[in-house]
């Protein structure tokens, strides 16, 4: 996939491109029922399929009081969007020159000079330009002055109301990462460095490659839970040349409150049957799938480590 920062980056004579626009967080069966429909659109018209979002969540500028934590990070959203057939994504940096550009001139330079549209979808609640002016009925005037259609695309719907990200992050605050998945089309996940810890996880028999701080994606609640770390090499560079190789993990979250010695939330994994794997200093994705217990604080060492060759049972039984 071609991913463009900014409309100038985009070759002329580009396009034609049918285009889906959105925050695109998470890319959930909501996002990707706009996707499917745009691949099959550009299949009809012989055109790319783009996408056109942004580097932040808008309301980190408009609105920062309310603004929610992402549940993917840039990268991992190309990435997903990507792995859904996307040719193109446009990545448009959300600043105070993006917010005052009015509704007609982001369809004019963004959609028609840059990608040379021919069909854009949206979802009912799209909102574009200055103070949000813009909306599906009116991106269906203006593409009928510049020689496009825009078509909204309904609501996805799941146990009786709107998959939204909003619900992907409530469910995940709440542990439920099999729901969360429900939404999503796939299980969560998370990324980041592997870093040292404070290897208490080995003194105990268990040792974990614990994720720096700086992890991206939304962390679910604190706890164990059953899943994938996925190695994905030593370095971004490195990782095209790396073979990538998935195992299966206990994965828990939290801040360790049988020693109360971690001062913040920390992601780390215990690979099944591997004790001298070296992950140190490789980016892994750690893949949530099933929510084992939640986290709690043991009266000393040896009802710990009963209690995590508990755990690791029941993953191995989750994963098989």
């Amino acid at each position: 996939m071609i991913v463009f920062r900014e409309p100038s980056e985009v070759p002329a004579g580009f396009g034609p491109s049918v285009i889906a626009i959105g925050k695109f967080d998470g890319v959930h069966s909501g996002h990707r029922a706009v996707i499917d429909r745009a691949r099959v659109a550009a299949e009809d018209a012989g055109a790319r399929v783009v996408a056109v979002t942004f580097d932040r969540n808008p309301l980190s500028l408009l609105r920062p009081e309310i603004c929610p934590a992402p549940l993917v990070s840039l990268d991992q959203k190309l990435h997903l969007l990507a792995e859904q057939g996307v040719d193109a994504t446009l990545v448009l940096r959300f600043d105070e020159q993006l917010a005052s550009l009015t509704a007609r001139a982001f369809v004019e330079h963004v959609l028609v000079d840059a990608l040379g549209v021919v069909k854009v979808l949206v979802g009912e609640d799209f909102r574009f330009g200055r103070g949000g002016a813009g909306d599906p009925a009116l991106l269906g005037e203006l593409g009928a002055e510049f020689g496009f259609r825009a078509d909204v695309v309904g609501d996805v719907e799941g146990g009786g109301r709107r998959v939204s990200s909003t619900w992907v992050r409530t469910l995940l605050a709440e542990g439920d990462v099999e729901g969360a998945a429900r939404l999503l089309g796939r299980p969560h996940a998370v990324q980041g460095e592997v870093v040292h810890g404070l290897k208490r996880g080995r003194e105990l028999g268990f040792p974990t490659a614990n994720l720096s701080a700086d992890v991206e994606g939304f962390i679910p609640a604190d706890g164990v839970y059953a899943g994938w770390l996925v190695d994905e090499g030593p370095s971004a560079e490195a990782a095209a040349m790396h073979a990538v190789t998935r195992y299966p993990a206990a994965i828990s979250v939290g801040t360790n409150p049988t020693f109360d010695d971690v001062l913040v939330r920390q992601v780390e994994a215990y690979v099944l049957d591997e004790t001298d794997l070296d992950l140190y200093g490789h980016r892994v994705s750690v893949t949530f799938t099933d929510r084992i217990r939640g986290m709690v604080a043991f009266e000393g060492i040896e009802p710990l480590i009963a209690q995590m060759t508990h755990d690791v049972a029941d993953v191995r039984a989750a994963l098989s």
